[in-house]
Order: structure tokens, then sequence, then C-alpha cells
């Protein structure tokens, strides 16, 4: 409750301001104090300005670095070497990478339907297209599901099916646990 009490005070404070609609500039006089003025040869002030506060006192100061101070000092050697203690690790977890043999990647889905010949055709097909690419043609009674390729990423997937878009123009790109390739 006392946040939007505040929020509304602070708003209407801002709408006030915003109304009265008093624009003035700002001159620095030499002292560090900035006076306003309207423009006006008189020495009268117009009205609607506002004077403005020096804070130049309320900056902070800092003491200037004495001239031909010490050099800067070169950074300690260290005295705790653990390089074989991370090169034990690296290589433990680099056989463990090794044998990773599954990822999250992406697939093309070039074919779903009960004909077997469609299938082995379109395979024959995209195989002379992508020779680089394994194509994964499964058979689930009734259905027979071709999919091709390995692609850790949806990008690499889809310029691999740009390749073969005007023989697959229904292919998809489909989200699946892929083989890591060696």
């Amino acid at each position: 409750m006392t946040y939007r009490l505040f929020t509304f005070l602070c708003l209407a404070l801002m709408m006030s301001c915003a109304a009265t609609g008093s624009t003035s500039s700002s001159t620095n006089n030499g002292n560090g104090s900035a006076s306003t003025g309207s423009g006006r040869s008189d020495g009268k002030k117009g009205e609607g300005t506002a004077t403005l506060v020096d804070t130049k006192k309320y900056r902070p100061t800092f003491p200037a670095a004495p001239e031909g101070g010490s050099e800067p000092m070169a950074p300690p050697a260290p005295t705790n070497h653990v390089g074989p203690q991370v090169t034990l690790l690296m290589d433990s977890v680099a056989q463990v990478n090794r044998n990773i043999k599954y990822a999250a990647g992406y697939r093309i889905l070039a074919y779903t339907g009960i004909e077997r010949k469609a299938a082995m055709d379109l395979r024959n097909n995209i195989v002379r297209r992508l020779p680089e690419e394994k194509d994964y043609l499964t058979y689930k009674q009734p259905t027979y599901v071709l999919k091709i390729g390995d692609f850790f990423t949806r990008v690499e997937a889809q310029a691999a099916l740009n390749k073969i878009q005007d023989l697959l123009p229904n292919a998809l790109l489909v989200q699946e646990t892929i083989n890591i390739p060696k």
C-alpha cells in the first residue's frame, strides 16, 4: 500500500514539474556556481525561472598521486602448483567423454508410410545426394519410417534439408537422440 502511495506521489510531483513548463538555460560564471538568466537587459529576472544550486561542494575529492611514486609491483609467483592434478582430472573427463555414445540432436524425417518400395527408392535417392549422412529406416508394423542424419544443431539439419528439399517437399526436422559419430 505504501509503495503505491509513494509511486502516486512521485508521479504527481513529476506531473506538477512538467505542468509548469518552465525551462531555463544555465551558464557557468566561473566560480563554480551556475546562474540563470532570462536574457533581459534590464537586470530583472523573468518569471518562472529557477536558481540552480552549486553542487561542487558535495563532490568527492581525492589527493593527487605523488610524483615519481613507487614502481608497480610484479604479481607474486605461484607457490602451490596444481598442474599435475589438473592434468589428471582433464584426462579422466576426456575418458568419460569418449564413452558417451548418444546426445540430443536433430534428424530429418523423410518418409512415413506403408509402402516399402517407396521408402527404399527415396532412401537410395537421398543417399546419392547426401552420401556422408547416415540413414535410419525402421519398420513398426504397418509403417516404415525413414530418418536421415545425426545433427547436433538445428542449423546443420536445416542445411542438409535444403540440399534435398526438391526430393522431400514435406520433410520435417525432428528432435531425437542421435548417435555421436566417432
